[in-house]
């Protein structure tokens, strides 16, 4: 892994839980990481609760674009974090993959997608832990 490792999140629309992951990991790791998200099939906008869920914790991501999920995406990755997405993300040798299962917030309302925004939170602060010597984080 580089000094400065690429994370990968995935989801099927990449409207909402990629979405969430990758604005914690941005605001939490700071130019410390790059940090890309994808989708299978992504969605035209990105979900409006997921904003407002994210906008609650000072975090702006309405203003980011659902992108398809490339192999380029995947090769210059060190973690590729997927989240429902199940066989769509190709598979390459010497990366680390985490499936991290949670509830979709698609169609959900703000009082449902809200404990799904904070168990990313926390996996997000674990990542960060485990990716960042101490010191760094």
């Amino acid at each position: 892994m580089s000094d400065t490792p690429t994370v990968l999140f995935v989801c099927v629309h990449n409207a909402g839980r990629s979405q969430m992951a990758a604005g914690y990991l941005r605001a939490l790791g700071g130019d410390r990481v790059e940090v890309l998200s994808a989708g299978s099939a992504p969605k035209d906008a990105i979900n409006p609760v997921a904003v407002e869920a994210m906008a609650e914790e000072g975090i702006d991501i309405a203003g980011n674009t659902p992108k398809v999920l490339t192999v380029d995406a995947v090769k210059e990755s060190d973690v590729v974090i997927t989240m429902g997405c199940g066989d769509a993300c190709p598979i390459f040798p010497g990366k680390r993959y985490e499936d991290w299962e949670l509830d979709d917030p698609a169609g959900q309302g703000i009082e449902s997608v809200r404990p799904i925004r904070d168990e990313i939170r926390r996996r997000i602060e674990v990542l960060i832990s485990e990716l960042l010597p101490v010191g760094q984080n």
